[in-house]
């Protein structure tokens, strides 16, 4: 390796002082994850309720969640889980910009797929015969 092709010590300390300047502060990461946190939190309750709502419900009608249905519904429990925690991993080391467009893109995510199981549940899911 030549000296002209080795990195040098000025290009190798800009990058570090500028991810240095893109990480958020703790206090601040910590911030938007709680506030982002609470509206997540939001649709796992929204999820539970609508468990146990159709679970009563259908006990008043005499009839049993099938297995598919209960299944769905879970599944509706564990997703905001997954994308909180995947937005949380990606948006660790970030700007605080950054972490809000991840938080932000996720909860988008979790909108969707909960619009989706909606969906499947009233339409009894996917039938390809």
């Amino acid at each position: 390796m030549t000296e002209a092709s080795a990195p040098s010590g000025s290009t190798t300390q800009a990058v570090a002082e500028t991810r240095a300047r893109a990480v958020t502060p703790l206090w601040l990461a910590i911030t938007i994850a709680v506030a982002f946190g609470v509206v997540y939190a939001y649709d796992v309750w929204e999820a539970v309720g609508n468990l146990v709502g159709l679970n009563l419900y259908a006990g008043e009608l005499g009839v049993a969640l099938t297995g598919y249905g209960v299944t769905l519904l879970v599944i509706g429990i564990a997703v905001p889980f997954l994308v909180f925690g995947a937005a949380f991993g990606l948006a660790r080391h970030r700007g605080p910009l950054a972490q809000v467009v991840l938080f932000l893109a996720g909860y988008a995510l979790v909108q969707v797929l909960s619009a989706d199981l909606s969906a499947l549940f009233e339409l009894g899911g996917l039938d390809f015969s």
